[in-house]
């Protein structure tokens, strides 16, 4: 099985991708200068052993004006910010730089090109890293300053990229993104409609194969973890397979909240039920006590499975949609789950009850 890291180099191994980063995410002056008809992922032969190890590592060349510009992408995936990334990108620059002259393609008469790096992060926390080695360095004391190293790179931390409404317009790493932080299935049919018409072209045939795989093995993977998902092999039969997967999931999980809620209703009703007892007798008070855990633990069960489909299906409750639930009979709970696969809006949902 594909992992997110490789899944995600994989993805970033498309000129598409890397253009619509630069257009989307770099806001510099030097990006309107770029020829994106020259991006070129850099050969192997460019790459010292060193490098080469690095599978999380992707570099690019691309032409801004009459020079050639080196994009220095680090795609990191750790749970945790590292403090020394600064410095890890200074060194690799470095290395980059050794290749290029040991390859020949800067002659000794050459200036090295200039390099971006990118670190590409998507932990939980913020990025809080340094993003300049100088930051990692004690300062030197009077002229000894000029001599302390000095190299910036750029952090798209996806988490803080503004939220999924601010994202970029028209960009397919803005969908990724959307991808990354999408909370349910039927949240991931909506972006792979907009990615079936940005990618329709027959040029996109490898990245629309990335992006099923992406999709399939690592965010379907975090949505629904404990569900078999079916191999597909385009986003229209992905989209087709969700459309059928996601009513079966409802219900299951349904099945589950019912059964879950009987559990607790009935443990509920035993305790409750030996308190009586103790008062009114022993014996009589566990029977009342557990038939009315029964009926309380129906209703609490299918009130926490509607409250968990109506989520899923519209989004976050108000306080008073979340108030007439828990105040609701089980024929009024048992109606508004019946109704809700066919319903268009919350509103629908509630119609006549």
């Amino acid at each position: 099985m594909i992992d997110h890291d490789s899944s995600y180099k994989h993805i970033f191994s498309h000129a598409e991708i890397i253009a619509d980063l630069l257009r989307g995410f770099v806001r510099e002056d030097w990006v309107e200068q770029i020829d994106y008809a020259t991006l070129e992922r850099v050969s192997g032969s460019y790459v010292t052993d060193d490098l080469r190890d690095r599978a999380d590592d992707i570099i690019w060349r691309v032409r801004v004006s009459d020079s050639w510009l080196y994009v220095y992408l680090l795609i990191e995936f750790q749970s945790r910010v590292d403090p020394w990334m600064a410095l890890r990108i200074l060194v690799y620059t470095g290395l980059l730089y050794q290749d290029l002259i040991r390859s020949r393609a800067v002659g000794s008469k050459d200036k090295l090109p200039p390099v971006f790096p990118i670190v590409i992060y998507n932990g939980k926390g913020r990025w809080t890293a340094a993003r300049d080695v100088a930051e990692l360095i004690e300062p030197f004391p009077g002229s000894l300053a000029k001599y302390r190293p000095s190299q910036r790179h750029f952090v798209l931390d996806e988490g803080r990229v503004g939220g999924s409404d601010c994202l970029p317009e028209h960009n397919t790493l803005s969908e990724i993104i959307r991808l990354e932080l999408s909370p349910s299935p039927a949240a991931v049919r909506a972006i792979i409609a907009n990615l079936v018409d940005a990618l329709s072209d027959v040029r996109y045939d490898s990245l629309r194969r990335a992006m099923v795989l992406f999709i399939n093995r690592v965010v379907l993977e975090r949505l629904v973890p404990n569900e078999k998902i079916p191999e597909v092999t385009n986003l229209q039969e992905l989209d087709a397979m969700l459309a059928e997967r996601v009513v079966e999931w409802t219900e299951k999980w349904k099945q589950e909240g019912l059964q879950q809620g009987r559990q607790e209703g009935l443990q509920q009703g035993i305790r409750e039920g030996m308190q009586q007892g103790i008062r009114e007798g022993m014996q009589q008070g566990i029977r009342e006590g557990m038939q009315q855990g029964m009926r309380q633990g129906k209703l609490e069960g299918e009130a926490a499975v509607l409250e968990r489909q109506l989520t899923r299906r519209f989004g976050p409750l108000s306080v008073e949609v979340r108030a007439r639930i828990s105040g609701a009979t089980l024929e009024q709970l048992e109606h508004w789950a019946d109704t809700i696969l066919d319903a268009k809006s919350l509103d629908e949902v509630f119609v006549q009850h």
